[in-house]
């Protein structure tokens, strides 16, 4: 078959990438995973250990989860068939809506199809050109794009630095233009160092400058906070916007933001990423609402109360405490986060670090930029209230002997 030129020039300069980036061991591929059992997965026909997953509560494979999925699947078919405003929002959707106001004690809920869609469908939903927005540095990918795409005067913070955040803060202030609107973003904790900010500082800042607050709770919701309402609800900080996900503690797939109901009915009609999408499958929505169901309950607190003695397990070890940075470690005193960087520094190393791991029956992802910056590539622990602490202490074991 002939080619057109273009084609031909696409498809010569995807190689020239695609090597220059195996050349800095850089070249990422999925990797298949073939079955899954609690804290095991099999690839390749080998079962590991899995230390890499976000289930962190080890929900993905519950079964009174998946039976609700199971019935709505035969009560209402497959798919939402269209946008949720044009017949695509199904009563699954208003009974999760409903649950999650009631769980998370708010006024209005915005379901999303993905994080990613929600972050960057709320910031540029409700920023735009003229209006003024403070990122965290290491914000995920989903913030940094959603700014992007606002148009509205981006600042970056450093990483936690509230002194930072304060001097920002101030600046804007100073320009004296009285009608922009000011945003600042956070996750509440961060996906790849598990750490946190100070989000009480940083709700004061935003009540004494008038700006809005908007904490991505992705890697809190379901694992801290009274029923698992996350970190926000932990240390008594109310957002003016807080995004969450089903796809990690909540073991199934989607997203939702929690604000008030005139801000939720402003997504509705301005949000692109949520207005112009096919609704979420009811089905999977069915199986959102039994996870909030049971995260909230004697089941959320008996996971959560695991996850957090394994943490212990893992900062009371000195091999593992060792090789991570202590200092993201901390939610609150005695207790330990779920996510633990292991930091290598070169790409070489951490590629050669989860291949030793692998070998010895552990998965645990290499995470290289530009997920993280240069020079920082490492081993992403993630736990889960499903490893057992001879799982934890073998991973401890190896790690010290590659």
């Amino acid at each position: 078959m002939t080619r057109y030129s273009a084609a031909v020039t696409f498809e010569a300069d995807a190689s020239r990438q695609l090597a220059e980036l195996q050349a800095r061991d850089l070249l990422r591929r999925p990797l298949t995973v073939t079955g899954r059992r609690g804290a095991e997965v099999e690839v390749a026909g080998q079962w590991l250990v899995n230390f890499s997953s976000n289930d962190y509560l080890g929900y993905a494979d519950d079964p009174r989860i998946c039976e609700a999925g199971a019935r709505e699947l035969a009560r209402t078919g497959a798919g939402a068939t269209a946008s949720r405003l044009v017949v695509g929002n199904l009563q699954a959707h208003d009974d999760l809506e409903a649950e999650l106001r009631s769980w998370l004690g708010v006024d209005g809920i915005c379901l999303f199809n993905s994080g990613f869609a929600a972050n960057t469908g709320v910031l540029s939903a409700l920023m735009g050109r003229g209006d003024v927005i403070l990122s965290d540095r290491l914000n995920h990918a989903s913030i940094i794009d959603g700014c992007k795409l606002s148009g509205a005067t981006t600042r970056i913070y450093e990483h936690l630095a509230c002194d930072d955040l304060e001097r920002q803060l101030t600046e804007v202030a100073s320009s004296g233009r009285s009608e922009q609107r000011v945003l600042v973003v956070t996750e509440s904790v961060f996906s790849m160092d598990g750490d946190r900010p100070d989000l009480v500082r940083i709700a004061a800042l935003c009540e004494r400058f008038g700006a809005g607050l908007m904490v991505d709770e992705a890697h809190a919701m379901g694992v801290v906070g009274p029923a698992g309402r996350g970190e926000c609800a932990r240390v008594g900080v109310v957002p003016t916007l807080l995004v969450g996900t089903f796809g990690k503690a909540l073991g199934v797939y989607g997203a939702f933001v929690a604000t008030t109901a005139n801000l939720a009915l402003l997504l509705w009609n301005r949000a692109r990423s949520l207005v112009f999408t096919t609704g979420l499958p009811p089905a999977v929505v069915a199986m959102c609402s039994e996870a909030v169901r049971l995260v909230q309950g004697a089941d959320g607190d008996e996971r959560r109360w695991l996850l957090q003695r394994n943490a212990g397990v893992v900062s009371g070890n000195r091999t593992m405490s060792a090789s991570t940075n202590g200092d993201s470690l901390a939610y609150a005193s005695g207790n330990r986060t779920h996510i633990v960087p292991v930091i290598l520094g070169a790409e070489s190393a951490a590629l050669a670090k989860a291949g030793a791991l692998r070998s010895a029956g552990m998965l645990v992802s290499a995470i290289r930029p530009p997920t993280v910056p240069m020079g920082t590539s490492r081993l992403r622990i993630c736990l889960s209230s499903a490893h057992s602490v001879e799982q934890l202490l073998k991973l401890a074991q190896v790690l010290e002997s590659t």
